[in-house]
């Protein structure tokens, strides 16, 4: 994680002092389309495109084979119960469920780098290894959070054999499996953060019409004192810190 850090603060460094480099020549990057002199030229090719692919998909592979899918409905959740309409706004909680993100998955993200990334950019081993031991820590993570009726339902979909080993089961049906035990979890979360901010407007509710007070809304009255309920107990810190224990 030092490391990263220290790329980002050497990044931001380069971009301040890009000023006062400007009457440096800098390099040029072109772009053409010609024929290849080498097979060398297509496979290079090749793999650019590839990686523009793969940067491209990176939002979705991120919400389907991390902890970002259920972060980010639990906290859309509780956002719903608390009946704050945009507050704290879709920025700070998409933020805050890619930070927790990446705390969560820093012990896979640290396997890949390790085991795939950093060997592969030595030259020590070929593309074909390293992707499959980038896919082994990332498949071990969902494994662990992937109900086997999931899993059971999308080998029989995809019509394949039963297998024997975790080892068996194709990437295909295991991201999809793991995506829905996430959203079940998720969802139950969601069901008992709903549970003490309904009660309050059950209360409130009952109370004004006992009172007569019909054309008042009860949100107006019960959204202070759900603001006041989460805040006495520490709700931002009990709901993060369910969300991390979830996944252990």
């Amino acid at each position: 994680m030092s490391r990263r850090v220290t790329a980002l603060i050497a990044l931001a460094l380069g971009l301040m002092a890009a000023p006062a480099m400007a009457a440096t020549p800098l390099p040029s990057v072109k772009i053409a389309i010609g024929s290849a002199a080498s097979p060398q030229d297509v496979s290079l090719t090749l793999q650019i495109l590839f990686l523009l692919t793969v940067l491209s998909l990176a939002p979705a592979i991120l919400m389907l084979t991390t902890s970002f899918t259920r972060i980010v409905i639990v906290l859309s959740f509780l956002r719903q119960a608390l009946g704050t309409q945009n507050i704290p706004p879709n920025q700070v909680l998409l933020g805050l469920a890619l930070f927790l993100t990446f705390f969560n998955m820093n012990p896979v993200f640290t396997q890949v780098n390790d085991q795939a990334l950093q060997p592969y950019l030595r030259g020590e081993i070929k593309q074909e290894l390293a992707l499959k031991k980038a896919l082994a820590p990332m498949r071990d993570f969902m494994f662990r959070q992937t109900r086997q009726k999931d899993l059971a339902l999308f080998v029989y979909l995809s019509k394949s054999p039963r297998p024997a080993t975790p080892d068996d089961v194709p990437t295909l049906v295991l991201i999809p499996s793991f995506v829905i035990s996430e959203l079940k979890t998720a969802f139950q979360m969601g069901f008992l953060i709903y549970i003490p901010f309904l009660i309050i407007d059950m209360v409130v509710a009952s109370t004004l019409m006992s009172m007569g007070m019909l054309m008042l809304p009860p949100v107006t009255i019960s959204l202070p004192f759900k603001i006041l309920l989460f805040v006495l107990i520490d709700g931002w810190h009990l709901i993060v810190r369910s969300l991390m224990t979830s996944f252990h």
